[in-house]
């Protein structure tokens, strides 16, 4: 069963008075990207997180959010007092100074850099967190991986109609070409016949027969049904046995679509050539679906 590479999970639970919410969203991309973003408390889990996520993941740019919701400040963050009270003295005494009254706001304060700073969790604490997290990426990872496989049933249900279509094309070239170089051995004794004539001469058969076979030769297109054919096959097994199948599944079809490219230049008939543009437009359709397989 295929899997789409769009999807979202997310987890949310609490340890220890601070509640942790997880977020993961895929998109697509040919290859595997990670982007972790974690608070600066917690950095240190970004080395196991991004192993977790290439564990279960193979395709798609991943972003990775860990958030703190709904804590006290105090459970996540320290202030730094005595630098907060030096920096407050030292306003007030340029205010003093030049002569200029007003309300220090604290808050304002707060928010220069290194007077709010987070907490450093001891290794005990590292541990206990590292599990937690670990456990509601997890979590989030299944529901992500469960929107995947939804979204990858409709993409297989895509992928398979285009390919029956192409199937059905190919049937209708198959059925022409074994009348293309029949055509073209009456259209040529025709054509023949008619300037022999005028100049009251006869045509030896073997030398028209030569001629009829080296252009079936040369637009003989069996091998190139064959094959297409064969990808086709191989597309729907694909399909049905591998969770993990975009790269080979883009592979496939660019071999279908030089199938049905030499097809097209060899076959030299107006009813084969329809039909093959149809069925590169078909190829077409599976290359942009693939792209979203992981």
């Amino acid at each position: 069963m295929l899997n789409s590479m769009t999807g979202y999970g997310e987890a949310i639970d609490e340890l220890e008075g601070i509640s942790y919410a997880v977020e993961i969203k895929a998109v697509n991309n040919r290859y595997l990207k990670t982007i972790i973003k974690l608070p600066e408390g917690v950095a240190f889990l970004e080395d196991a997180i991004d192993k977790e996520l290439r564990r279960h993941l193979s395709r798609g740019t991943i972003n990775y959010v860990l958030r703190f919701k709904s804590i006290a400040a105090q459970a996540l963050f320290e202030i730094d007092e005595v630098t907060l009270k030096s920096l407050v003295a030292k306003l007030k005494a340029i205010s003093a100074s030049v002569g200029v009254e007003g309300a220090i706001d604290v808050a304002s304060l707060l928010e220069l850099p290194g007077i709010v700073q987070p907490v450093t969790p001891d290794e005990e604490q590292r541990v206990k967190i590292a599990e937690f997290v670990l456990r509601l990426t997890a979590e989030a990872l299944g529901r992500l991986k469960h929107m995947r496989e939804a979204e990858g049933g409709f993409l297989d249900a895509d992928l398979k109609k285009h390919c029956d279509a192409i199937h059905n094309e190919l049937q209708s070239v198959r059925q022409r070409s074994e009348s293309v170089v029949l055509e073209y051995a009456k259209r040529l004794r025709k054509r023949v016949d008619e300037l022999l004539a005028e100049a009251k001469l006869k045509l030896d058969e073997q030398t028209l027969a030569r001629e009829v076979a080296i252009l079936a030769d040369r637009s003989d297109i069996s091998e190139e049904i064959a094959r297409l054919d064969a990808h086709l096959q191989q597309f729907a097994q694909i399909c049905r046995t591998d969770g993990q199948a975009g790269r080979r599944l883009d592979f496939l079809s660019q071999e279908m679509l030089r199938e049905a490219n030499t097809v097209a230049s060899k076959a030299g008939d107006a009813q084969i050539a329809r039909s093959v543009v149809d069925i590169k437009c078909l190829i077409e359709r599976l290359k942009e679906q693939i792209q979203n397989v992981e």
